[in-house]
């Protein structure tokens, strides 16, 4: 929670000004408490998110961490990473098979938006920096925060082993219309959405609602599945979407059929379990028919 480029601040949370003193955060803190407190009316969720707020900046020790990380302040601190590519892995166990830059439409589009925001002739020495983020437009920070989620899959779909192929940012037919990742593994095909709201959302009738919610996702992915099942001529077996594990009351909701399709949503932490065991109904692939599945795609897919 507060590392998502979209996530409120500690902050913010708290209903303060980040140079406000110790005495006048910890009595926000106190209000903020009474105020959100399921007990009397408040939302848990909120509830929630102000003691983890205060967990990262209730000591002076922890503040002065917590305002270095995330551009607060004097002393933000230049080697604060938590928004940049992550390093190569060095890790040598057999990995999925991977096609495509997980993440990589995105960041690209953002480091251009970034440029042009901060404007014509300024030298971003780090487009990256925390402080710069924050001040940033949301649709600015939605495009960065949306390459971490895509980065956070690729990185745990890949331990599942040589038994799966993954395609990330594939090109689904509209100029910018894509699938995050598709997923081929003896569980089945599954269409995956990477997403981060920056906080907790609820569902409605087989979708996302919410002020933080950018149109119909989950519609969006289904239109895009089936984009890429007639090109390729492929059935999928589901659709998954991921979220932070913050932002989801329990690991794994079957939502049942959505426009025919089955649809899990999933936080990170569960994903590799959905993804070996399948969704429940689906139809699982074996045999001679992955490899068919594999080759089908690999002809067909073109990358966003």
């Amino acid at each position: 929670m507060f590392d998502s480029p979209l996530s409120a601040s500690a902050y913010e949370v708290l209903v303060v000004d980040p140079a406000v003193d110790d005495e006048t955060l910890r009595k926000a803190y106190r209000l903020r408490l009474r105020q959100t407190h399921p007990d009397t009316g408040g939302d848990a969720a909120l509830f929630i998110q102000v003691q983890r707020a205060w967990e990262l900046v209730g000591t002076p020790e922890a503040r002065a961490a917590y305002d270095r990380g995330h551009g607060f302040g004097e002393a933000a601190a230049p080697e604060w990473s938590g928004w940049r590519p992550p390093a190569a892995r060095t890790d040598t166990r057999p990995r999925a098979r991977s096609f495509g830059q997980p993440g990589g439409w995105r960041r690209e589009r953002y480091l251009t938006l970034i440029r042009e925001w901060a404007g014509r002739g300024v030298t971003l020495d780090d487009p990256y920096d925390p402080a710069l983020v924050r001040s940033a437009p949301v649709a600015l920070r939605r495009l960065l925060a949306d390459a971490l989620a895509e980065e956070a899959t690729a990185r745990i779909v890949a331990d599942l082993g040589m038994g799966y192929t993954v395609w990330h940012d594939v090109a689904a037919g509209g100029s910018d219309a894509k699938i995050d990742h598709i997923v081929l593994g003896p569980s089945g095909l599954y269409g995956v959405l990477s997403e981060d709201f920056g906080g907790p959302v609820r569902l409605r009738r087989g979708e996302f609602i919410g002020d933080g919610v950018p149109g119909a996702p989950i519609a969006e992915l289904l239109g895009n599945m089936r984009a890429v099942a007639r090109a390729a001529g492929v059935r999928f077996s589901g659709a998954i979407v991921v979220l932070p594990d913050e932002d989801v009351l329990q690991p794994i909701e079957e939502l049942g059929k959505v426009r025919g399709t089955r649809v899990a949503v999933v936080s990170r932490s569960a994903l590799t379990t959905i993804l070996r065991r399948g969704i429940t109904g689906a139809r699982d692939i074996g045999g001679n028919e992955v490899f068919d599945v594999r080759t089908r795609l690999q002809q067909t897919v073109r990358f966003a």
